[in-house]
């Protein structure tokens, strides 16, 4: 399977119609056909269901089309890496981490390595733990920022001596909000939108003391602005995490931490035995020295009692 004939794949997947792909990739129609057929044949199965109007993928050419972008995302990253100037150090370096505060801590390192390096690019992609893990496991970033405690047969871990606290976000004017803080027994039976984050479901259902029919969840989600909106305009309480919805001023929203303490630990994760990047390699140094400042370990701890 050559790499050219993915990118051919992709093309026609994308225009749906040989035709269109054809004239955007500068081929005759037939050798496009012979191409996309030879492929078929190689893999032993058909990949396009070809209607009148338009072509349309099967289901194994729905999974070849997302192998085939990340085959060829691997490949960009390569041909990057191994054309860089080793003088100003350009690159790219892709994160992928969820909603915390902790990632002030990866930014301060992005600011520090910038300085010395300007043509470095980031490229973060927000998502929970499982697409962040997902992504990480195929290549496509290079760093994780995650919750929990990450496999160490798999990864190298840094700590990052920040644990985020877990709340509920609520209307100011909901009678909850008069409460300092909330007991499991305040959630029983209210409708929940709650992180579809594993870890968050994990631990919300073995901490909180409340049977399966007194639990009621109505929404989930991974990303808590859609979710604030949804508990502005009534939908439910969103369980969450602290400091990432600005609830002072005029907000009409507000949080309240849970008691017993629900706290996450968080960690910046790579792949073990992975050869990182030139910038990638940088950037874990920036990342070390933050971490290792004497104050770093302090602060935290205030931030977090």
């Amino acid at each position: 399977m050559e790499i050219r004939v993915l990118q051919y794949f992709l093309a026609v997947a994308r225009e749906q119609s040989i035709t269109a792909a054809a004239h955007s990739l500068h081929l005759s129609q037939p050798t496009l056909s012979r191409q996309l057929h030879d492929l078929e044949e190689e893999l032993g199965k058909p990949l396009f269901e070809r209607g009148s109007r338009k072509i349309t993928l099967t289901e194994e050419g729905m999974i070849l089309k997302k192998r085939a972008e990340e085959i060829l995302e691997l490949v960009k990253k390569a041909e990057n890496e191994i054309t860089l100037d080793d003088t100003d150090l350009p690159g790219d370096i892709y994160i992928g981490a969820g909603e915390t505060d902790a990632f002030r801590i990866l930014s301060r390192a992005m600011y520090r390595l910038h300085q010395d390096f300007p043509l470095i690019r980031f490229h973060i992609i927000s998502g929970d733990q499982c697409t962040v893990a997902d992504q990480l496991d195929n290549g496509l970033i290079d760093f994780g920022l995650v919750f929990g405690n990450p496999d160490r047969t798999k990864y190298e871990v840094l700590q990052t001596f920040h644990y985020d606290r877990w709340g509920v976000l609520m209307r100011r004017s909901d009678p909850l909000a008069a409460k300092e803080v909330l007991s499991p027994a305040d959630l029983k039976n209210l409708p929940l939108i709650v992180s579809r984050q594993e870890f968050c479901a994990e631990t919300f259902q073995r901490t909180m003391p409340l049977e399966n029919g007194e639990i009621h969840i109505v929404s989930t989600y991974n990303l808590l602005l859609n979710a604030s909106i949804m508990v502005e305009e009534g939908v439910g309480y969103a369980l969450c995490i602290e400091h990432l919805i600005n609830t002072t001023g005029n907000s009409a929203l507000c949080f309240r931490p849970i008691q017993p303490t629900l706290q996450t630990p968080i960690h910046i994760i790579w792949k073990k035995y992975q050869l990182l990047s030139k910038p990638a390699e940088k950037f874990v140094l920036q990342l070390k020295e933050i971490l290792n400042a004497p104050d770093v370990q302090t602060v935290a701890s205030s931030k977090n009692s």
